[in-house]
């Protein structure tokens, strides 16, 4: 296997003459198929074969993560919707690219459909707990390994995915459609939706909270309400999810399109705070300028904020990784219905990754999200200057912040002058494949050469690029994004064909097409 890699990322390296890869290469994927195909199918087909080393036979749920070896014995205890998800999106693209007949892909679908439908959720809202044991369905009230309790917890973003997943099955799966949309049309994402929160602007578009216990949690944050009539109270997230380049907008696009939330909370997010001192603990201070846009005929008010990066203004995401920007448009063609917004800023938050990995860092390679750290555990990474939060995410083990000054409101501090052991992720170069394929390519080859990163089930999580250090285990949620991004490239973007259609685009595309991003 390892040298089967090797030949093929040689013949990458020849094809696409590898050294400083160029980015601001946006296309369609497919275009991608046409000249390294032959690379992308055995990326695809290594990948699929770890997503499928997770499936417990008797439930078809996934684990969270499965060893290196892919040995049934490594599989994590917990999973999650997130997980589910990613596996039956993955299943499909499976399918779409050739990996599976149709007839054992239906099987796995129906199968995973069948566990779901009978998985304790919270029966008011519709909605899914955060943890299940893959092997029993059973709502997990303490994690396996470690025995630490689990309050239960319903996710906004987590069911997000789900929905997503099952929005996505009964589409390409007709046969499953009854099955999928009666889990899915269930669940009310309306529940997690506060129309009191808005963006600073004088009407308030309402924000989504990151979810809720149905059991007092004694967290001292939460907050007690019912938004959506559910008839008794729970407890919420003290937080909104009020940035705007996040992937909790999936939940908010799906409620939207399912007429649980109002058109308007598109526009009730932060592109970025206000440029005013009240704001100057974010990263700096912003450029932009207020615009008003029409959503159910109501006049919304948005700053169009943006943040410098080296030569570039971009919409921040919330701590500045690959897959807050990147994971939502696998399915919703943000750049193509907003071309003046989204086709902007996907391309550029890309080279700013890109830069700060190759120049900035000077890492050598690139590609920041939350992984596996290799060191042990999981952690969030990312490119700290392209965060809407002060502290952000960072690039590297040593945990590298860049203290910008915000003008007329505090002092900054001088740049770093180097960095430490920089932690690259492989999902987050597929996650930019459809904008930079050059690039991405030429940056999954260099890891695979470079590490001992690739085994029988595709990249493993993360590389330590200084340290040489690698997580050798695959995550289901990692491996899904992989999976949906080769699924595009590969099969004319199903993904995107099966859930970017009907009310999905009736309700977002003309919100979309109004916003104009600062440049």
């Amino acid at each position: 296997m390892r040298n089967s890699v090797r030949v093929l990322v040689i013949a990458l390296g020849l094809a696409l003459g590898l050294g400083n890869p160029t980015p601001g290469e946006a296309g369609r994927p497919q275009l991608e198929k046409e000249r390294h195909g032959h690379v992308l199918e055995r990326y695809a087909a290594d990948t699929w074969r770890s997503v499928a080393a997770m499936v417990d036979p008797r439930t078809g749920l996934p684990a969270d993560n499965v060893g290196g070896d892919l040995a049934a014995g490594s599989r994590s205890a917990f999973t999650s919707p997130t997980n589910i998800g990613a596996y039956l999106w993955s299943t499909v693209a499976a399918r779409d690219v050739g990996l599976l007949h149709r007839r054992e892909a239906h099987q796995r679908l129906a199968q995973t459909l069948a566990t779901v439908a009978t998985l304790e959720r919270h029966d008011a809202s519709g909605m899914f707990y955060n943890w299940y044991s893959p092997t029993t369905g059973e709502k997990l009230r303490a994690f396996p390994d470690s025995g630490d309790r689990i309050k239960p917890f319903l996710s906004s973003v987590d069911n997000g995915w789900l929905a997503t997943a099952l929005l996505l099955v009964s589409r390409a799966d007709p046969s499953l459609k009854r099955q999928a949309d009666a889990i899915r049309t269930g669940m009310d994402f309306g529940c997690y939706y506060n129309p009191a929160e808005g963006n600073g602007g004088p009407t308030p578009g309402g924000q989504i909270r990151g979810g809720f216990w149905d059991e007092d949690p004694a967290e001292a944050a939460a907050v007690r309400g019912d938004y959506c009539g559910m008839g008794t109270d729970v407890w919420y997230t003290g937080h909104h999810y009020g940035a705007f380049n996040t992937e909790p907008r999936i939940a908010s696009y799906l409620g939207i399109a399912a007429g649980q939330i109002p058109a308007k909370h598109y526009f009730g997010t932060f592109r970025t705070f206000p440029d005013t001192c009240d704001w100057s603990w974010t990263e700096t201070k912003p450029v932009g300028a207020w615009r008003t846009y029409t959503a159910d005929g109501e006049p919304m008010q948005v700053f169009e904020g943006a943040l410098p990066y080296r030569g570039q203004h971009l919409v921040p995401t919330w701590g500045g990784s690959m897959f807050e920007a990147l994971m939502v448009p696998l399915f919703v063609p943000e750049e193509q219905w907003g071309p003046r917004s989204w086709g902007v800023n996907h391309p550029a938050y890309v080279r700013g990754q890109i830069e700060h990995g190759l120049d900035e860092a000077g890492y050598g390679y690139w590609g920041f999200s939350p992984s596996n750290n290799p060191a042990g555990g999981y952690r969030e990474y990312g490119v700290d200057q392209l965060g809407l939060d002060g502290a952000g995410y960072t690039s590297d083990q040593e945990r590298t912040t860049v203290d910008q000054p915000y003008e007329g409101c505090r002092a900054g501090s001088p740049p770093p002058t180097t960095y430490g052991d920089g932690v690259v992720t492989p999902h987050a170069s597929f996650l930019a494949l459809r904008y930079a394929p050059r690039a991405a390519l030429a940056n999954l080859a260099n890891i695979a050469r470079d590490f001992d990163a690739y085994g029988k089930g595709g990249f493993y999580d993360a590389v330590a690029v200084r340290s040489g250090q690698v997580s050798q285990r695959y995550l289901a949620l990692d491996q899904g994004m992989v999976m949906a991004a080769l699924g595009n490239a590969l099969a004319h973007d199903d993904m995107r064909r099966y859930v970017a259609r009907g009310a999905m685009r009736h309700q977002l595309e003309p919100l979309m097409a109004q916003e104009v991003f600062t440049r």
